[in-house]
C-alpha cells in the first residue's frame, strides 16, 4: 500500500487526491487524535501541517496537534510511524516524490514474522508491513538512525521502509495531506487448514452445554470472538447450517422424551386429571427451558444473527428456534392432543369451581400465542367447550333457579370469564368468549327469564337486580322484550289496584304509591331509557282507564280531601309535590281538551268529564261551607288544571271564584244599606251564585224561623233592586249557621247546617220538655229522609245537644227528643257534622247521570259536525268515525238513539231509497 498525500507545486488552490473505488479512507480519531478504519481496529498517528487551521470533524471533534501527540506518546511510541518535526527537512511534507529514485533514511528495519501476522485476524498493513491492534501482537518500528536529506530540495524524494512485503510512502510538496489512502493487499492473509473445524468443534460443545443445562468450558468471549471470525471470513452459512442441525436435534430429543414421560404415565397410573395437569408441567418446563437456551445460544452467535442471517433472508436464530419446536413439538398430533386436553381439564375445573395452577395456563397459552397456534389448535376447541359447557348449564339452572338467583349467576359468569381472558386467555378471545356466554346464558333464556320475573318481579324488585337485568338484555339487544314485560307488568299490578271495589277508598294512594316506585325503577334501573318511560305511560293509561270513571271520581275526592280544612299539610311543600303527582294519574285519564280555531272542542272523555263534574261538587261544598284550607291552594290547583287541559276545562271552575268575590261585594254593599239596620240580633250572609257555574242543586224545602225569613226578604228585595229581571233562587240545602248554646255547665258555639238550627231552635220553646218526631216534622217541614239524619247527628252523635227517647243509634217515628241540659264539651266552638255533609249514595248517581247527560249533547254534537262536514254517509261510515271521535266507552245502540233523535229535530235524514244512507239538513 501506498500513503499519498499533498499537492504538486506550490499553488494555493490544492486539487484533493481521487480515492479509488478498492481504497479505504482513514478518518480521524477526535478521543484520540487517530486514524480509524471503519472495519478494523487500526490506529495511525496524523501528519500535521501548523500552516492549517484547526477544522472540525464530520462528528463534531477537532483533530490533535503533532506536538500534542508526541507529547502524550513519547513514552511508547512501539505502535505507530515515527515521523521527524514538520520543519524537519525529513518530514514526508517536505520530500518530493521523485519516480525511480529513492532516499534511504535508516538502514534498520523490522521484518514480522508469518506467525506474527497470522496471530491475530484484525490485523492490517501499510507498505507491507504489518501492524496489529491488540497490545500482544507484532509492532513495526522504524529507522533509528536517519540521513540528512539533499540541500535541493526541488528534488522528487521517496521514502522507503522495508518490510515483509513491497510498498512506498511517499509525499509530495510541503503542505499537509487532508486525505490518507490505504489499498489493500494484493494477497489476503490465509487461515490455518483446521481453523473451521476447530472452532466449530469449541462453539458446538458449548451449544451442547446450554442445551444439557452444564457449564460451558470456554469464556463466552471466546466464543463470541470465534463466531465473528467464522463470520468475518465467509463461513457464515455453513455455520448456521451446522447450528440448525443441533437444534433440530435437540428439539427431536424434547419430543421424543415427551412421548416417552407419557407412555411411562400411562403404563403405570390410570388417567386422571392429576395426570393431564403432570403433563402440561412437563411441555411447560420444556418450553420454557427451550427459550432460555436459545436466549443464551443467540447471544454467543449474535454476529451470526445480524450479518448472514440479515444478508441471506434465513430465519433468526430465533425464529427458527421457534419453527423447529412448533413442527416437532406442538405440531405431532399425539403431543399437542395431549396439551390440550390438559389445557381443557384445568378450565373446566377452574369453571366447576376448583383450584388450579394460573400461573402454568397463562405459561402454556402464552406459548401458543408465541408459535401462532393459538387460533388455529387451541381458540376453536376452546370456543366449542365452552358453548356446550354452558348451554347444558344454562339448561340446568334455569329450571332450579329463580330468576333473581340466575341472573346473579350469569353476571358472576361473565366476571369470572373476564378475569380468565385478563389473566391467562389471549385478549383477541375476549370478544368471541364474552358472545359465547350471552349467546347461551342470556339470549337463549331471556324469554323464559323475564316470563319467570313476571311472577316473581316482588322478589327482583331490588333495583340493583332490575338494573342487572336490564345490563344483560341489553347485551342481547333484547331490551325490547324487556321493555314489553315492563309494560305487562304494571298493566297487571294496576288493574288489581283499581277493579277493586275494596280498594276504592285508598285508591289514590295506592295508584301514587305504585307510580312512585315505578318512576324509581325507571331512573335507577332501567337508565331512564326513552322507550320504557313511553311503556310505562302507556300502560298506566291503559289500566287506569279500564274501569271507567271511578278513577277519576277517586282523584278528584282525593284532592277534595287535601284541601280541605281540617287538612293541615296544605301549607307545605308536600303538598306541591303531591299536587303534581296526582295530576299524573289525572294526565294518564283518555281525553284531552283540544283548541281549534275558531271552536272549542271538549272531547268526550272517558273519565276527565266525570273528575270536572266532581270536582265542582266538592269545590262548590268547600267554597259555600267555608271548608276550604286555603284559597292560594285552590287557586294553585285551578292553574295546573287549566295548564292540562286548557281554558275551557276550567271556565266554568274560574266562574264559581268569580261568583265568591263577587258575593262579597255584594255583602258589603247591602251591609251599608238601610235594610241592613232594621235587622237586629241576626247577621245573614248571602252567596249569589250563577247558575251555569254551579251544580244542580235539587230544590228543597225548610220552614225557615220568622226571623230568617224576613231577613232573606230583605236581601232579596236589595238585590233586586240593583239588578232588574233576574230571579233568586235559595238554596236551603247549602246554608250552614252559627248557633249560640246556653247549656247549664257553660255557653256553647255551635257550627251546624241550616236544617240542624231550624231544628234547634225548635226547642227554645221552654214549654214544652219533650219534642216528638211527627211535631219536629211538621214544624221544620224537612223531608222524612232528611230530616231523620238530622235528628241522628243531633242526638246519636258525638256532640250529643239533644236527647232521645227511647235511646239507639236508629231515629224512629214514635220517639221523642229533648234538649240535653247534661252536655259538656272542653271546647267552646263545635262542629256538628251531619250525614248531609258527607256524599250520598243518591247524590253520587244524581252526578253521574248528569255527567252521562252531558256526553249525550257531545254524542249529538259529534254527530252533526260530521255530517256537516261530510253532508253524506252511511250508517256504518257514521258510527266508526264517531267510535273514533269519542274517547269514552259508549254502544252501537245508544249511538243509534241520538241519531234518531237528530232525525227527529230534523238535523239529518234517511235517503228514501236506501235507508243506510243519511243526509245532512242545512
Amino acid at each position: 500500500m501506498s500513503l499519498n498525500g499533498g499537492q504538486r507545486g506550490s499553488s494555493k488552490k490544492r486539487k484533493q487526491a481521487s480515492v479509488p473505488s478498492n481504497q479505504t479512507t482513514l478518518n480521524f480519531s477526535a478521543s484520540a487524535g487517530r486514524l480509524k478504519h471503519p472495519d478494523k481496529d487500526l490506529e495511525t498517528r496524523r501528519s500535521y501541517d501548523p500552516s492549517v487551521k484547526k477544522q472540525k470533524h464530520s462528528d463534531n471533534s477537532y483533530p490533535l496537534s503533532h506536538d500534542t501527540e508526541r507529547k502524550d506518546k513519547a513514552k511508547d511510541d512501539s505502535d505507530m510511524f515515527n515521523f521527524p518535526p514538520p520543519d524537519h527537512p525529513k518530514h514526508p511534507d517536505n520530500l518530493r516524490a521523485s519516480k525511480g529514485k529513492g532516499v534511504d533514511y535508516g538502514s534498520n528495519s523490522f521484518q514480522p514474522s508469518m506467525d506474527t501476522l497470522l496471530a491475530n485476524d484484525r490485523r492490517t498493513s501499510i507498505g507491507g508491513i504489518q501492524i496489529g491492534t491488540p497490545a500482544n501482537d507484532g509492532i513495526m518500528g522504524t529507522s533509528n538512525a536517519m540521513r540528512r536529506p539533499s540541500s535541493n530540495e526541488n528534488d522528487i524524494r521517496r521514502v522507503s521502509l522495508s518490510g515483509g512485503g513491497k510498498g512506498t510512502i511517499s509525499a509530495v510538496g510541503k503542505q499537509a495531506p487532508k486525505t490518507l489512502v490505504i489499498k489493500n493487499f494484493k494477497v489476503k492473509p490465509k487461515l490455518p487448514e483446521n481453523y473451521f473445524d476447530t472452532t466449530w468443534a469449541k462453539l458446538k460443545n458449548a451449544v451442547k452445554a446450554i442445551q444439557d443445562s452444564r457449564p460451558v468450558g470456554e469464556s463466552l468471549e471466546f466464543l463470541y470472538k470465534s463466531c465473528e471470525n467464522l463470520c468475518a471470513h465467509k463461513m457464515g452459512s455453513k455455520l448456521y447450517t451446522l447450528l440448525h442441525v443441533e437444534f433440530e436435534s435437540h428439539i427431536q430429543a424434547i419430543a421424543d422424551g415427551l412421548r416417552k414421560a407419557t407412555a411411562n404415565a400411562a403404563a403405570h397410573v390410570q388417567r386422571n386429571d392429576a395426570t393431564e395437569e403432570a403433563y402440561l408441567v412437563a411441555v411447560n418446563a420444556c418450553w420454557t427451558a427451550h427459550c432460555s437456551q436459545t436466549m443464551w445460544i443467540r447471544s454467543i452467535f449474535l454476529v451470526l444473527d445480524r450479518t448472514y442471517v440479515l444478508q441471506s433472508g434465513e430465519r433468526s436464530l430465533w425464529d427458527m428456534g421457534l419453527q423447529l419446536f412448533r413442527q416437532t413439538v406442538l405440531e405431532a398430533n399425539d403431543i399437542q392432543y395431549k396439551t390440550l386436553n390438559g389445557i381443557s381439564e384445568l378450565i373446566s375445573k377452574e369453571r366447576k369451581g376448583e383450584a388450579i395452577q394460573r400461573p402454568l395456563l397463562k405459561s402454556v397459552l402464552r406459548m401458543f400465542v408465541d408459535l401462532q397456534l393459538y387460533s388455529s389448535t387451541f381458540e376453536p376447541r376452546f370456543m366449542d367447550e365452552t358453548r356446550a359447557f354452558y348451554m347444558l348449564e344454562g339448561e340446568q339452572l334455569i329450571e332450579t333457579m329463580d330468576t333473581r338467583e340466575y341472573l346473579h349467576h350469569v353476571d358472576t359468569r361473565l366476571r369470572e370469564e373476564n378475569e380468565r381472558c385478563d389473566y391467562y386467555l389471549d385478549r383477541r378471545s375476549k370478544a368471541r368468549l364474552t358472545k359465547t356466554l350471552e349467546d347461551e346464558l342470556i339470549a337463549r333464556h331471556i324469554t323464559t327469564v323475564l316470563e319467570k320475573g313476571k311472577c316473581q318481579i316482588d322478589e327482583i324488585n331490588a333495583k340493583a337486580d332490575l338494573a342487572l337485568l336490564y345490563t344483560l338484555a341489553s347485551r342481547v339487544a333484547s331490551l325490547d322484550l324487556l321493555r314489553k314485560s315492563f309494560g305487562a307488568y304494571i298493566k297487571k299490578s294496576g288493574t288489581s289496584i283499581v277493579a277493586d271495589p275494596s280498594r276504592d277508598p285508598t285508591m289514590v294512594d295506592d295508584l301514587l304509591a305504585f307510580k312512585a316506585k315505578m318512576d324509581e325503577i325507571l331512573i335507577e334501573s332501567f337508565q331512564h331509557n326513552g322507550d320504557f318511560a313511553q311503556s310505562l305511560k302507556e300502560s298506566f293509561e291503559s289500566f287506569i282507564n279500564t274501569r271507567q270513571n271511578k278513577p277519576a271520581e277517586m282523584i278528584a275526592k282525593y284532592l277534595d280531601s287535601k284541601l280541605k280544612s281540617s287538612n293541615k299539610d296544605v301549607a307545605d311543600d308536600s303538598f306541591d309535590r303531591v299536587l303534581d303527582q296526582v295530576l299524573i294519574l289525572f294526565r294518564y285519564i283518555q281525553g284531552m281538551a283540544s283548541v281549534l280555531p275558531l271552536v272549542v272542542i271538549l272531547t268526550a272523555h272517558s273519565g276527565k268529564d266525570m273528575f270536572e263534574a266532581f270536582y265542582k261538587k266538592d269545590l262548590a261544598k268547600r267554597l259555600l261551607m267555608g271548608r276550604s284550607s286555603s284559597f292560594d291552594a285552590e287557586k294553585s290547583v285551578l292553574a295546573k288544571l287549566k295548564t292540562e287541559c286548557g281554558p275551557g276545562f276550567t271556565s266554568k271552575l274560574e266562574g264559581m271564584f268569580k261568583d265568591i268575590d263577587v258575593s262579597r261585594d255584594i255583602m258589603t254593599s247591602f251591609k251599608a244599606s238601610k235594610g241592613h239596620e232594621e235587622i237586629q240580633d241576626l247577621e245573614l250572609y248571602v252567596n249569589v251564585l250563577t247558575q251555569g257555574y254551579w251544580p244542580t242543586y235539587p230544590p228543597t224545602e225548610v220552614a225557615l224561623p220568622v226571623k230568617m225569613a224576613r231577613y232573606q226578604e230583605t236581601f232579596k228585595n236589595f238585590y233586586l233592586g240593583k239588578h232588574n229581571g233576574r230571579r233568586l233562587m235559595w238554596q236551603n240545602s247549602l246554608g250552614h249557621c252559627q248557633v249560640r248554646a246556653r247549656f247549664p255547665k257553660g255557653q256553647k258555639e255551635l257550627s251546624v247546617s241550616l236544617f240542624q238550627a231550624v231544628v234547634l231552635l225548635l226547642f227554645n220553646d221552654e214549654s214544652k220538655e219533650r219534642i216528638s218526631y211527627k211535631e219536629i216534622k211538621e214544624q221544620s217541614n224537612i223531608e222524612e229522609k232528611e230530616l231523620k239524619r238530622i235528628l241522628q247527628s243531633l242526638a246519636c252523635g258525638k256532640a250529643r245537644v239533644l236527647t232521645k227517647h227511647p235511646k239507639g243509634r236508629d231515629v224512629e217515628d214514635t220517639d221523642e227528643f229533648s234538649f240535653n241540659a247534661e252536655f259538656e264539651n272542653k271546647l267552646t266552638r263545635i262542629k256538628i257534622n251531619t250525614i248531609l255533609l258527607k256524599e250520598t249514595q243518591e247524590e253520587q248517581i244524581n252526578t253521574t247521570e248528569k255527567v252521562f247527560q252531558d256526553r249525550q249533547y257531545q254524542v249529538d254534537a259529534a254527530i252533526v259536525r260530521i255530517m256537516k262536514t261530510r253532508k253524506t254517509l252511511s250508517h256504518t261510515m257514521l258510527l266508526t268515525e264517531l267510535f273514533d271521535q269519542l274517547r269514552f266507552t259508549v254502544k252501537a245502540s245508544d249511538l243509534k238513539k241520538r241519531i234518531e233523535s237528530l232525525i227527529d229535530r230534523e238535523y239529518m235524514e234517511r235517503d228514501e231509497d236506501d235507508p243506510s244512507l243519511y243526509k245532512y239538513l242545512a
